[in-house]
């Protein structure tokens, strides 16, 4: 088993209780209740624009050229995301382009984990930290795709953003470099990139979760 199989299983609990949380079935059943998707959609366009920029500073610590390009090209799709959300889904759902946003206490705490862990720690344990979002969000949307209820779901476009072969050709990368890293680090570091994965898989399950209770400060 590498590091990365060994990981997933680890969090296994927690992304079954992902699947089985409210926000997840009634977006899967296309009941999801505007206001609280709208609230997703706000604190996901703040999330991927911090995100993309601790994809691009992992990327200047990258060991060589092929990982620096792959992992600023990870950067650079996020943002080409959070672009999209304000150019398109922001109207779909009701939201205004150019509204301001106020960062709430679980995305704030989530984009500030990723990047002190990507400017303190180790490249382990910061590429270790950066994996969740790719493939937790993966693995919900092909769950969502296989087992949705409605042919009509207003959210499809969401479904299909993480559900594509695009998507999912970047998640095996990121994951083989993380296995890369795993294979060649130390135990101890290997703990760390550990209860770092951890930690972020938590704090996706905290993410749609403050969304569906509208969490704020």
């Amino acid at each position: 088993m590498n590091w990365t199989e060994h990981a997933w299983q680890s969090i296994q609990p927690l992304f079954q209780e992902i699947l089985e949380m409210p926000f997840i079935q009634e977006l899967k059943d296309g009941t999801l209740p505007l206001e609280k998707f709208q609230f997703y959609m706000l604190q996901d366009a703040k999330y991927l624009e911090h995100y993309g920029r601790a994809l691009a500073a992992l990327g200047s610590k990258a060991m060589d050229n092929k990982m620096a390009l792959d992992f600023f090209d990870f950067g650079k799709n996020a943002l080409v995301v959070e672009s999209a959300l304000h150019e398109a889904y922001f109207e779909q759902f009701g939201l205004q382009a150019h509204q301001e946003i106020t960062i709430e206490p679980i995305c704030h705490h989530y984009i500030h984990f990723l990047k002190s862990t990507v400017a303190f720690d180790p490249i382990e344990v910061a590429t270790a930290a950066i994996l969740p979002c790719f493939w937790i969000y993966k693995e919900v949307g092909d769950h969502i795709l296989e087992t949705q209820n409605s042919s009509n779901n207003p959210y499809k476009n969401w479904i299909d953003t993480y559900s594509g072969d695009e998507f999912a050709e970047g998640v095996k990368l990121a994951i083989a470099y993380t296995d890369y890293m795993a294979e060649n680090s130390t135990e101890e570091k290997r703990k760390l990139m550990l209860a770092a994965f951890k930690t972020a898989s938590k704090l996706e399950f905290m993410f749609w979760d403050a969304a569906y209770k509208n969490t704020k400060w």
